[in-house]
């Protein structure tokens, strides 16, 4: 009688080989061998299952199937032919199905509806997010590209007797070609740092414009000699495009060579050879500072680093900077780095005492670029809690005058219309006759505000009331020329008579009630002691002068009186320096930043005034023009609404505004609810309608925000998008109280001789709206998703224990998504509810008085990490964002997931074809697979792994190692899926399950380690061979790469049923919890915790067995003892 055949997987070809003589042999002398001794040998990639438990299972199935008979009945038909090898494989083919029938194998590409739907939902919410960010709330781009004819000269003797980086960067001096081609220095040394991976050559165009500035208008200016004003030796430091966002140690290299590199360039002033310098000038004893992006934050770290010499720096400017906080935190010496040079920033300023802060000769002014700006937040250029407002402040390109526009990250170092307020603002800023080359502090300040600021700002200060009397103003006494009081000044043609003429408005006293406040509005330039120009305001006082003015010593003389008698003599100052520009806006305009000649305005408080009695509006246009100028006195509770609608009730209803009918010129509506920069409205406003006569401007419009100093201007408004970089996550709380400043307001200007009301509305643009969370939360899905993995995996280490299968990545996360996830989110969510609640009544108490900037309490009242915790918001009203991102971060796990499984198979293609060889006979050609997992010597694993830990505590970093790990397990997956297939049983694809899930876990930590790895990379590719001094621990990877090696020998981690597997559970959960609450702010820390875990699971894998070099052997090898409990590797 013909024994039972046993069966081998052979992929799509399965054998049946019947036991012959030799295989009874074997199996008296090895009896592990029974199920797996076959045609061809595969003893050791066989399955776990007993073939007697097998066959014995299948028994009912084998008596009723059509297609086997008994052996007895094939003993006695020997008619019958034998059975072919193709009849063998039809046989063993239904009895594999039979065999996933019974044991349930499953399918890893399975979903249910459940899954697919919020797998659906959350890539509809991604695309939707997407598709609002890149279409949705986009600030128009105004920037003019500036053109230059540079030369660079690069200091070959800036060697390493000066600096140890000499090898890696370089130092260059700019000229312009046709204006200065000489290498001597002979001005105020500028040094230029460009960002992470910028070139020195992005000073071109800020270096050209100093330069043709000063050839062409600085060097005819006399007065401007007399002050102080020079050329421009314009430096630029070549950092061979460094990624200095991504590394700490870095940013700490470029502070230590700028150090080296401002002391070698205040030498050169110093060597007659290098030096055309005037004698008479003292030399130079500090160096402007210029950043661009991480370039600022390095001109601010060279200040707290050792070489740093003691007032070489006073003056920084800096363009799209991440000031306040690290733009990602993947690294551990960055977040650090970035800490410390925060700290020192602010215990500095909080001294009581000037001469116990070292910086505070320091100005620090940062210009962010806006919405436009994808590349870093402009949140994070804001200074408000590191300097006080006497030393530096943070404005919006958009803000700046003549410029109305955004500008994105690399477009800063080359748009025109930054680089010339940037450029006159240096000249203007510096005095040659100084060591320090710069004025004062606080003159410098004034001379930053003027340029950078609007001047309707709080903190601006007017000039009027620091100048001398300088037009000698002479009135008849009966002139009809003196506006009557509380009577606006309408004045629609310019040029109607044939000499000048005047309208003088009486300034009210200030305990008039009614009337706080002059508002001026024309379309003509104010020009002070300018030919040509058409209109002057001046502030004029009678004659005699008051007490305390000095001798009246008049430039210019108006007498209008035509020689009478009975005249008056007003003594005048020009308001022209007081001039504030804004876009012009009529029927045609489109952009604020329009080439159309700009509107003048003023706008002064009445205790500005106090000196002066009369306003006089001096008309001197010799012909007839469409000039047009209006001017009044009002009050700010006719101008300034105050809009206390929560904000709740504006997300839901919106708000409905109305500008009045005989209203004054300027309007404005605060809104302190509106202050979060997660939030877009959409703006939308009536038709002005003026009736028989023609309109003289369209609505302005003007949103802004005090701190920062952000304006961003519409003209000719019927709809605009209002977003603001107000409250943004994670952000550090300001230094001082900022609560009642940090809201929005809308300043409107609309023709007040147009006597009808304008309706506006305000509603929230959810589309919009979601498109503003990219900028603050692409950080996320750093975090995230490995939440939603350690919760997968704890649930498939939990059902492993329990029942021993290992289910798919996709069967668990589909409990997950029903169970676990849910209750998870939900109680994150009342944690963000409780953070947010805490958060904004600590901004509430700081604000109330206690805390007062200059005092040592401050800092102790301050925490400026508060925010750094789960999704860092303040405002509880943004509660939906945590299950919303735990949605997304799930959507993208099965996205990975889905990826990876299509990834393995389309590599088991050439592993079939690598590991197979041809068997052939007189019939037909088969072909054999070699086996999956050929287990290597344990000498040789332990050495493989030696060396590389070898070279990661010299050489490589640990990242490196870590990408290497995730290779070979992606490897170890292939082949345990091939094998899982060929030999299909409950064991093999527990394997495969578990190290596809193991993958997964490597592959959510993989991103905290690329950016690292890409700046080991670069520096390889420009030949710094310095290892990495933060980045060579060999227990930051080690558990991985003996994880990854045990994983190779196909063995699987072996079942816990002692209370070892709560220790699994609380791993995996902590994880996740640490993920979601500080995962964003400390990235770095998600991969230590996964070093963790991959050394606990290590700890399991020894545990089948006692602790000896022996069973580490054996692991490493894949063997198990002969009469061990522990799972036989596939």
């Amino acid at each position: 009688m013909r024994k039972k055949p046993s069966y081998s997987a052979d992929g799509d070809s399965d054998k049946i080989a019947a036991d012959s003589p030799q295989s009874n042999h074997d199996d008296g002398k090895k009896k592990k061998k029974t199920f797996s001794t076959a045609k061809y040998d595969l003893s050791r990639h066989s399955d776990t299952l007993d073939r007697r438990k097998v066959e014995k299972a299948l028994a009912p199935a084998q008596l009723t199937a059509d297609s086997w008979t008994s052996p007895m009945k094939t003993e006695s038909s020997p008619s019958k032919r034998s059975p072919t090898v193709a009849d063998e494989q039809t046989e063993n083919k239904m009895l594999n199905a039979r065999i996933r029938r019974r044991f349930g194998m499953p399918n890893p590409w399975s979903c249910t509806l459940f899954t697919l739907t919020a797998t659906l939902a959350s890539i509809i919410l991604m695309l939707l997010t997407l598709h609002s960010f890149m279409t949705r709330q986009l600030d128009s781009k105004g920037c003019d590209m500036y053109y230059t004819r540079s030369l660079f000269f690069n200091f070959a003797d800036f060697d390493t007797e000066h600096t140890r980086f000499a090898t890696k960067y370089s130092l260059h001096l700019y000229r312009e070609i046709g204006f200065d081609e000489d290498s001597k220095v002979k001005g105020v040394p500028v040094l230029f740092i460009p960002g992470n991976a910028g070139s020195y050559r992005q000073a071109r165009s800020l270096a050209s414009e100093t330069v043709q500035h000063y050839y062409n208008t600085v060097q005819q200016d006399k007065q401007a000699l007399n002050a102080g004003a020079t050329s421009i030796d314009f430096f630029s430091v070549d950092f061979n495009e460094d990624f200095t966002a991504f590394h700490g140690q870095t940013l700490l290299d470029q502070a230590e060579y700028l150090n080296d590199a401002v002391a070698y360039i205040l030498s050169l002033y110093h060597d007659p050879r290098r030096s055309q310098r005037d004698p008479r000038l003292p030399d130079p004893s500090s160096v402007i500072l210029i950043g661009h992006s991480m370039g600022g934050v390095a001109a601010r770290t060279m200040l707290t680093m050792p070489n740093y010499q003691s007032n070489s720096v006073n003056t920084i400017i800096t363009m799209s900077a991440p000031h306040a906080r690290s733009p990602v935190s993947v690294d551990a010496n960055l977040v650090r780095t970035y800490q410390r040079i925060n700290d020192h920033w602010r215990e500095s300023y909080s001294q009581k005492w000037a001469s116990d802060n070292p910086l505070w000769h320091v100005t620090l002014i940062s210009i962010a670029g806006g919405t436009l700006d994808t590349t870093v937040p402009s949140d994070y250029a804001s200074l408000s809690s590191l300097v006080p407002s006497t030393h530096g402040f943070t404005v919006f390109t958009s803000s700046i005058p003549g410029m109305w526009t955004g500008a994105d990250h690399n477009q800063a170092v080359w748009c025109v219309q930054l680089v010339r307020p940037i450029a006159r603002s240096i000249f203007e800023a510096m005095d040659v006759h100084r060591p320090s080359q710069t004025k004062p502090r606080a003159e410098r300040m004034r001379v930053f505000k003027r340029w950078y600021l609007t001047g309707m700002e709080e903190t601006a200060e007017k000039v009027l009331s620091h100048k001398e009397p300088s037009t000698l103003l002479t009135l008849e006494d009966q002139s009809n020329s003196v506006n009557p009081a509380g009577k606006r000044l309408v004045l629609r043609s310019m040029g109607q008579s044939e000499k000048p003429k005047v309208h003088v408005l009486p300034i009210p006293p200030q305990d008039i009630p009614g009337q706080t406040k002059f508002t001026f509005l024309s379309n003509l330039p104010l020009e002070e002691n300018a030919n040509g120009a058409h209109l002057d305001v001046l502030f004029c006082s009678v004659l005699p002068l008051q007490p305390g003015h000095s001798a009246a010593v008049f430039s210019l003389d108006i007498d209008l009186s035509d020689g009478r008698a009975g005249s008056t003599r007003l003594a005048c100052k020009n308001a022209a320096s007081d001039r504030i520009s804004l876009p012009a806006s009529y029927r045609t305009s489109v952009y604020p930043f329009d080439k159309a000649p700009s509107f003048s305005y003023l706008q002064y408080d009445l205790d500005d005034l106090g000196e002066h009695q009369f306003v006089a509006v001096l008309d001197k246009s010799a012909d007839s023009s469409h000039g047009w100028a209006f001017a009044e006195f009002s009050d700010d509770s006719e101008s300034v609404v105050h809009v206390k609608t929560g904000l709740q009730r504006l997300l839901a209803f919106g708000a409905r505004l109305k500008l009045p009918a005989g209203r004054p010129l300027v309007t404005t509506f605060d809104i302190p609810a509106l202050h979060s920069s997660l939030l877009a409205f959409k703006l939308r406003m009536g038709k002005q309608a003026c009736g028989d006569e023609a309109e003289m401007f369209t609505p302005l419009l003007r949103q802004y925000l005090s701190e920062p100093h952000e304006s961003r201007y519409f003209v000719n408004v019927k709809e605009a998008n209002v977003s603001l970089h107000g409250i943004a996550p994670f952000m550090p709380p300001p230094l001082r109280s900022q609560a009642a400043s940090n809201s929005l307001s809308l300043q409107f200007w609309t023709d007040p001789t147009c006597d009808s009301s304008i309706d506006v509305s305000l509603q929230i643009d959810i589309a919009g709206s979601l498109g503003k969370l990219v900028m603050r939360y692409r950080t996320v899905f750093a975090a995230f998703p490995l939440l939603v993995v350690a919760l997968v995996l704890r649930k498939q280490f939990k059902h492993y224990d329990e029942n021993g299968a290992f289910v798919t990545f996709m069967e668990s996360m589909d409990f997950c998504l029903r169970t676990s996830m849910p209750l998870l989110f939900l109680a994150l969510t009342f944690l963000a509810i409780s953070l947010a609640v805490s958060s904004s009544t600590t901004s509430r108490t700081t604000s109330s008085g206690w805390a007062v900037w200059g005092s040592n309490t401050t800092e102790s009242a301050l925490d400026f990490t508060k925010n750094d915790l789960l999704l860092g918001s303040q405002d509880p009203i943004f509660w939906f964002l945590v299950p919303m991102f735990g949605l997304l971060s799930a959507g993208l796990c099965i996205i990975i997931n889905y990826i990876a499984l299509a990834v393995i198979l389309l590599l088991q293609l050439p592993l079939r074809i690598l590991t197979s060889r041809p068997a052939s006979n007189r019939k037909e050609t088969v072909k054999i697979l070699l086996p999956a997992f050929s287990a290597a010597s344990p000498k040789r694993r332990i050495v493989t792994a030696s060396v590389l830990l070898l070279l990661v505590s010299t050489v490589i970093p640990y990242q490196f190692a870590y990408l290497v790990a995730c290779i070979v397990q992606l490897a170890t997956c292939v082949r345990a899926s091939r094998n899982a297939q060929d030999n299909r049983s409950e064991a093999n694809y527990n394997f495969y399950n578990y190290a596809h899930s193991i993958l997964i876990l490597m592959l959510c930590v993989l991103p905290i380690n690329i950016p690292v790895l890409v700046v080991w990379i670069h520096n390889l590719a420009v030949h710094w061979l310095t290892p990495f001094s933060s980045h060579h621990n060999v227990l930051s990877v080690m558990p991985f790469i003996l994880l990854v090696e045990t994983l190779t020998s196909g063995r699987i981690v072996p079942r816990t049923t002692t209370r070892l597997t709560y220790v699994t559970n609380v791993f995996f959960f902590l994880i996740a919890i640490y993920a979601a609450v500080y995962g964003i702010s400390y990235a770095y820390l998600l991969h230590h915790l996964v070093n963790c875990v991959a050394a606990w699971l290590m700890v399991l894998h020894f545990s089948g067995s006692d602790f000896t070099l022996s069973s580490f052997t054996r692991i490493l090898e894949g063997r198990d003892d002969e009469g061990g409990d522990v799972k036989k590797r596939p």
